[in-house]
């Protein structure tokens, strides 16, 4: 049986940086960024993306949006 990775796409120009994809990942990948995009807000970014298993919470409680997902099916 495959393995399944995940792996996020953010779009860092218009995450706002509200934080609460943090919270929802429950592997903990998430973090805010310490760097801000051209609005001024620190975006979401996969602090430790070896952990995503592509589960979706993040895509879904994000208010905005801005989140894509991508499972992708490693072979044992």
């Amino acid at each position: 049986m495959a393995k399944v990775r995940g792996a996020i796409v953010v779009d860092v120009e218009k995450c706002k940086g509200c934080g609460v994809c943090v919270p929802a990942c429950p592997s903990n990948v998430i973090e805010l960024n310490k760097e801000v995009n051209g609005k001024g807000y620190h975006y979401s970014f996969m602090a430790r993306p070896e952990a995503c298993t592509g589960c979706t919470n993040c895509a879904v409680v994000c208010p905005d949006g801005v989140i894509t997902v991508y499972r992708i099916k490693i072979p044992s």
